[in-house]
């Protein structure tokens, strides 16, 4: 048997986990992603139909998604408020 050396790659501050089975999370593509599984976790809660665990599980995931997208957003604000500036620097994608 074949074993895996590969370690698990680090999370970024502009990756964000994606909750693909209850409980698991990956690394999310983008904002994009990370704003369409914040609306499916809003729509699963709003029907009233998740058991309490699982109810809990997904406000603590989507706590974790709105967190990540307004940080997301607070940096490519600083970054138009530069370009508008006149002060352009390369964006990294961490608002640093």
């Amino acid at each position: 048997m074949a074993s895996s050396t590969s370690a698990a790659p680090k999370q970024t501050p502009q990756e964000v986990p994606r909750q693909t089975v209850p409980g698991s999370s990956a690394p999310a593509a983008s904002y994009e992603e990370a704003v369409a599984e914040l609306d499916r976790l809003v729509e699963q809660m709003e029907q009233g139909q998740l058991p309490l665990d699982r109810l809990l599980d997904d406000y603590k995931r989507g706590a974790e998604l709105l967190a990540w997208c307004r940080g997301r957003l607070e940096a490519v604000e600083a970054q138009v408020k530069l370009l508008e500036e006149g002060q352009f620097k390369p964006w990294n994608g961490n608002g640093a």
